[in-house]
């Protein structure tokens, strides 16, 4: 009978770790699909799908406010350019700098930070959405 028992309590310290490791893989899946969403938050367009998709994550929403900011500044300079002279002198410069941002932007989300993009970042956090 005692090797019953060191037989069963081996067969559940198993079925335990099994289901520890389970877990982990499972929220280690989970955390990877919503950095994959906040992903998307600065890549143009694409910033409605955290919006609208991860509305419970706090993570994702962050990043997608950020984004958000930053395509309205990337629109905001595509009038710019059209303006004769000095639209056609801005336009690249604020471009190139929406395209920096976003960049910033994705190495927060690679590096899981909660970060506020530079000169931007501020009015994000005004967004309510």
């Amino acid at each position: 009978m005692p090797e019953e028992n060191n037989i069963n309590e081996e067969n559940t310290q198993k079925e335990e770790e099994q289901s520890n490791d389970n877990q982990e893989e499972k929220t280690q899946k989970e955390e990877g699909g919503i950095n994959a969403i906040a992903l998307l938050s600065y890549l143009g367009l694409l910033v409605l799908v955290p919006l609208l998709a991860a509305k419970g994550d706090e993570f994702a929403q962050f990043h997608a406010k950020q984004g958000l900011t930053l395509l309205i500044t990337a629109v905001i300079a595509m009038f710019v350019g059209v303006v004769p002279i000095i639209g056609w002198i801005l336009a690249p410069f604020i471009t190139l700098a929406c395209l920096i941002l976003a960049i910033v932007g994705i190495v927060n989300v690679l590096g899981k930070k909660k970060k506020e993009l530079p000169i931007i970042g501020k009015y994000a956090k005004q967004l309510k959405i």
